[in-house]
């Protein structure tokens, strides 16, 4: 793992979608006023043709991606989270969802890590609103290497997608030639038997300080990555809760609804386990910067392992 390499994985978006774009003349990417913050800027110079921006109207800028996945191209529609999920939810729904159209959406600025932009700008509750909706795969990517990976697989797929993204640059982690990114297959990063934390998006890299740390401690944490959470790897999971008996989510998203509501809904049905879900416990969040964000909520490396070596 990389201690010193660290990119945001909104960045790592805007550069799959150029790498994306030489490749496939049916892309365009769709983008509400943000270009610069969600870094389709990048796409816009190599393609302005296949650009558009839509102004500050998330809602209008899902029915035109609509109309265009109607056509046969493959739009890719850009926003923070809070929009592109939050703000526009009907328009993804009707017009996206159940006509099953084969609309990608790239939200960026996802979470807490937002940073100073405040509680009405970190979007905690995307990933419960997308996987409630029928057919509709949702994608938390770890780091850079997994984002661009999640991005072309993405394209790759017929059907909706939503794909989630932060604003803070984190550790690569994934940078290894043994590493596939497969849609709905989680990756074990470190083998234990004591308990498995599962995690997605930026608090895999967390987790896996965390395991170190629980490890100094005499106990033995194994580490999923959950990239998919929806269509999420039961198989995986159940696997991981007969051999350990314990289980633990991690997510940069409310305990309500997200990657610790999947699990748990899984394990209630499958395999009761005992279950930690760490994550934002109902609240909104608050202005500040993002790691010390990450360190009051306990989402940081020292305070996943504080909760995991209290939970009995």
């Amino acid at each position: 793992m990389s201690e010193v390499k660290k990119i945001a994985t909104r960045d790592s978006y805007g550069n799959a979608l150029v790498e994306l774009g030489n490749e496939a003349d049916n892309l365009v990417v769709l983008d509400a006023d943000l270009a610069a913050a969600t870094k389709t800027g990048v796409f816009k110079k190599a393609f302005p043709d296949r650009h558009i921006d839509c102004g500050i109207a998330e809602c209008n800028m899902m029915g035109i991606a609509a109309g265009i996945a109607a056509t046969g191209k493959v739009p890719f529609v850009s926003s923070f989270a809070m929009f592109a999920a939050g703000r526009a939810f009907e328009q993804v729904r009707n017009s996206v969802g159940y006509p099953h159209l084969n609309v990608k959406i790239g939200a960026t600025h996802a979470g807490i890590s937002v940073g100073e932009d405040g509680a009405s700008h970190q979007c905690n509750e995307d990933i419960a609103l997308m996987r409630v909706i029928p057919g509709m795969t949702v994608i938390n990517p770890s780091d850079d290497v997994e984002a661009k990976a999640a991005v072309k697989a993405a394209y790759a797929m017929e059907g909706p997608v939503y794909l989630r993204f932060g604003r803070l640059a984190v550790p690569v982690i994934n940078d290894n030639p043994d590493y596939k990114f497969e849609i709905g297959k989680g990756v074990t990063l470190r083998d234990g038997k004591d308990l498995t934390i599962v995690a997605t998006g930026l608090c895999v890299s967390e987790s896996l300080a965390a395991a170190e740390k629980l490890a100094a401690d005499g106990v033995d944490a194994r580490v999923i990555n959950i990239h998919t959470i929806k269509p999420l790897d039961e198989e995986l999971i159940l696997k991981a809760a007969e051999e350990t008996g314990k289980i633990v989510t991690v997510e940069e998203h409310s305990v309500i609804g997200g990657l610790g509501g999947a699990v748990a809904e899984v394990l209630s049905e499958k395999c009761p386990t005992k279950l930690l879900r760490i994550g934002v416990q109902d609240t909104f969040g608050e202005s500040g910067p993002a790691v010390k964000l990450l360190e009051k909520y306990g989402l940081d490396a020292n305070g996943i392992y504080e909760k995991v070596k209290a939970f009995k």
